[in-house]
């Protein structure tokens, strides 16, 4: 038995020097990794049209040049639109910053009129309104320092969807258990692309709308909110909240108290239309991660990749869950790192243990193979 434990032990022990190695190589190596990554989940996005245009009767080369010419034109597009408004945005920083702390110190006067005696300096030390617009511009000055490495990103798009169709003639010649390989990394590839296709759709959706009311209420910058919404409908339950606040900071300095209380409703509106109605509807089951492990993830992967891997932080949660769950023994882990499930007490309970015995029975099962 003690054999046993310390064996054990030791085996987690190991595992985990192993994780920290790999995060510490990850973090090295962010300036590669992070457009590799981008290129990874733009692949993913453009393979279904790419494959529909080859079914179509288009060449594989044809296809190809189709999708990236309209992907590039999208590129310039984006880059015209908003890299005038960001540059804008960033000479203004400084103003917004005084204003809000103008703004904040009156507020405390105010309160303190009432009865309620705050310091000006504890408040502005523990909660400044002027450092979210400054994360802000710094996110999307990031965002923007990307676009540099944009023929990078393209070429290895390029690259990653010319290689996936031989991929499985070489694996089969590689492997001896090629074919159920295939099958997971099949089911695996299915699900991401399915929830990326139908994440990008929503993002879309809630970054037109989100510009278009910004800009009818008068905000300035609407193309720059409507780009950070489209950006941070990635991160499913706190990514509106950081969307928004930049934007309704705006409104209240720009306009005044009116037009932040309907820019913080337009906002509430259209997250949930889509995030409650609109993307459970088509995104199925079993995707989901529960609002810990998000938050978690997005600590997580912001910290290792930095603010682009704050975007990519639930994408990239959400692959390792569906790669979890595309196995027998790991299909629990993937139940820890989603939402309760669907029933309620005891049934709960008993599905969560039914998955754990499943998991645990084809582990012995496979060490007896």
């Amino acid at each position: 038995m003690s054999t046993d434990f310390s064996a054990r032990t030791e085996g987690i022990l190991v595992t985990l020097a192993a994780f920290v190695i790999v995060v510490a190589g990850m973090k090295a190596a962010a300036p590669l990794l992070v457009p590799f990554l981008l290129a990874v989940f733009i692949a993913i996005i453009i393979a279904p049209p790419y494959q529909w245009l080859q079914d179509k009767g288009l060449s594989g080369g044809t296809a190809l040049v189709a999708v990236m010419i309209f992907l590039i034109a999208l590129l310039l597009l984006t880059g015209a639109l908003i890299g005038t408004s960001l540059d804008d945005f960033s000479r203004a920083l400084p103003g917004y910053q005084v204003r809000l702390r103008e703004i904040t110190a009156g507020l405390i006067r105010w309160m303190a009129e009432k009865g309620l005696v705050l310091s000006v300096d504890t408040v502005t030390q523990y909660l400044d309104p002027g450092k979210a617009m400054k994360l802000v511009s710094s996110l999307l000055s990031s965002m923007g320092n990307m676009l540099t490495n944009s023929f990078l990103i393209l070429i290895t798009v390029i690259f990653l969807l010319l290689e996936a169709a031989g991929l499985p003639d070489k694996w089969r010649a590689a492997s001896r258990n090629a074919e159920s390989t295939l099958a997971h990394f099949g089911t695996a590839t299915r699900n991401i692309n399915h929830y990326m296709g139908i994440k990008t759709l929503a993002s879309l959706a809630t970054g037109l709308v989100v510009a278009v009311w910004l800009w009818i209420i008068g905000v300035d910058y609407p193309l720059l909110w409507g780009l950070l919404a489209f950006l941070f409908n990635f991160v499913p339950n706190i990514g509106s909240i950081l969307a928004a606040v930049p934007a309704v900071l705006l409104a209240l300095i720009q306009l005044g108290v009116t037009q932040a209380l309907l820019s913080a409703a337009g906002y509430a509106v259209v997250n949930v239309v889509i995030g409650n109605f609109v993307e459970p509807r088509f995104m199925g089951r079993g995707l989901g991660l529960s609002t810990l492990v998000v938050f978690l993830s997005l600590v997580f992967w912001g910290w290792v990749l930095g603010p682009v891997g704050m975007l990519l932080s639930v994408p990239l949660t959400i692959a390792i869950k569906i790669v979890l769950d595309s196995r027998e023994d790991t299909r629990w882990m993937a139940v820890m790192l989603g939402p309760k499930v669907a029933t309620a007490g005891a049934g709960s309970a008993d599905d969560l243990e039914a998955v754990l015995e499943d998991s645990v029975q084809a582990a012995q099962d496979t060490d007896n193979a």
